[in-house]
């Protein structure tokens, strides 16, 4: 969808003196107690207020910034007006998961980031995600959309294999194309990364499933306990479906290789979250998922997901929670806003540091870890500078749950199933942005292809491999 394009208004110098708005919130202590949502959102007025402070540009980079197209000024004039239904149109046109884009995207170094708002010397970035979040949360309080246009039947037959963003992104778009899809999940509940990876005090499972519902409406089939490759492979999917289009993701957690990581209560971050956020540990009273509950937890990583772990852990009634990580605070990939609600919530930042072994008691069960300081050295191949180890700088920290959250691998099982496949690295090999990989009828995107990414780029991969599909299914050229 072109972006709008309006008449530049005469008050542009109200908008641009108009303060941003800010998004209330759990007051600190109390939600390092409790799993409940943390960003309260915003409410209608000050929703409008902040989509006033949008100078209707000629040309709206911000649209250029979005992985999946939103016409964004669009939206944002529709609810200037008080117009949420119309908005929510719009928005919903190219991303039928606004509740959880509006929340967990990284909208600061994506479309926000190129907002001609807050390129004016003082001035902040129009919020962007906040009132996309704002219009979803209108709309589940009961607010109506303009209905999604679905094309009448074309008698082909689609399955998705994985229910994360990339998998739910290219559904809803074949669906809307008049396709028969099918998603095969391998948990028990669809949803991917947003159910296993992401905790419920920044993506509550409710809206996920309520966002998900939206596409079964759509008459998107939705078939979970089936992991294929196990199930069945990419080829038996061959027989039944016309295409096939692959997000397995990227679930393969990486280990440091240090002595003493294979010590009881030393995790992953992905079996430690999956374990709180999908098979619900943090409720024993209801569920039987055990996990260790630490006083003195250590989490290994500076990014969204070691911020998660960190979080999480504090959540899970822990008396220290320190985040070890072996560059400086100006380094950590993960979102500006994470860290500050990390930190307000009493997170230790250990920074500068990385670890060297595990140590254990005669149970065998870690009961401490062994850093070693960091100094920052020149600048690699990516810009960043290398930490280099300070010999002899060697000290230890009390631990009883170390998750480690230094990233993630491809998932293996589709690419060692699947000897057509080509791949490098453990990755799926595409062939261009259409997702098209080796195997005549099989595309692949998100993670597996690119990864371990964000939400929203892997959503952007999956919506432009279903174009690519609906292409293919209506000519038959590969």
């Amino acid at each position: 969808m072109a972006p709008t394009i309006a008449p530049v208004p005469k008050d542009l110098k109200k908008r641009f003196q108009t303060p941003r708005q800010e998004m209330p919130a759990q007051d600190p202590v109390a939600r390092g107690k409790n799993f409940e949502e943390v960003a309260l959102g915003l409410q209608g007025e000050a929703a409008q207020l902040e989509a006033y402070r949008c100078i209707y540009c000629k040309e709206p980079d911000c649209v250029q910034g979005c992985p999946v197209g939103i016409d964004i000024p669009g939206f944002l004039h529709e609810v200037e007006k008080g117009n949420f239904s119309e908005a929510l149109g719009i928005l919903k046109s190219t991303n039928l998961l606004p509740a959880i884009c509006g929340r967990v995207c990284p909208q600061e170094e994506q479309c926000e980031s190129l907002c001609k708002t807050g390129k004016s010397k003082g001035n902040r970035p129009v919020a962007i995600g906040r009132v996309e979040r704002f219009l979803a949360d209108w709309e589940r309080a009961g607010g109506i959309a303009k209905p999604v246009e679905i094309a009448p039947p074309t008698g082909k037959k689609v399955a998705v294999v994985g229910s994360g963003p990339a998998g739910l992104a290219c559904a809803a778009d074949l669906a809307k194309f008049g396709h028969k899809v099918t998603v095969l999940e391998a948990f028990h509940k669809p949803g991917g990364v947003l159910v296993y990876g992401i905790p419920e005090f920044r993506l509550p499972k409710a809206i996920v499933a309520q966002e998900i519902s939206s596409l079964e409406k759509m008459g998107v089939e939705i078939v979970c306990n089936f992991a294929v490759g196990l199930t069945a492979t990419i080829e038996d999917l061959q027989q039944q479906f016309d295409a096939i289009f692959v997000a397995t993701g990227a679930g393969l957690p990486y280990f440091m290789d240090l002595p003493g990581e294979n010590l009881g209560g030393i995790y992953s971050a992905n079996e430690y979250l999956t374990r709180v956020n999908l098979m619900g540990a943090f409720d024993p009273e209801h569920n039987d998922t055990p996990v260790v509950r630490g006083k003195n937890v250590v989490v290994v990583g500076g990014g969204n997901v070691a911020m998660d772990a960190a979080r999480t852990a504090l959540r899970l009634g822990a008396e220290k929670v320190r985040l070890v990580y072996r560059r400086s605070h100006d380094e950590m990939p993960a979102r500006g806003e994470e860290i500050e609600h990390a930190e307000e919530e009493g997170i230790d930042f250990t920074l500068l540091t990385t670890p060297v072994r595990y140590i254990g008691d005669e149970k065998g069960r870690v009961t401490a870890v062994e850093c070693r300081k960091m100094e920052l050295g020149e600048p690699g191949p990516d810009g960043r500078r290398k930490p280099v180890e300070v010999v002899g700088s060697e000290h230890q920290y009390p631990a009883d749950v170390v998750v480690v959250s230094i990233g993630n691998g491809p998932n293996p099982l589709v690419p060692r199933t699947t000897p057509g496949l080509e791949t490098k690295k453990g990755k799926i090999v595409a062939r261009d942005a259409s997702g098209r990989t080796s195997m005549k009828g099989v595309f692949a995107g998100g993670d597996i292809v690119l990864g371990a990414a964000t939400v929203i780029l892997a959503m952007g991969a999956g919506r432009q491999a279903a174009g690519s599909m609906h292409e293919y299914l209506q000519t038959g050229v590969w």
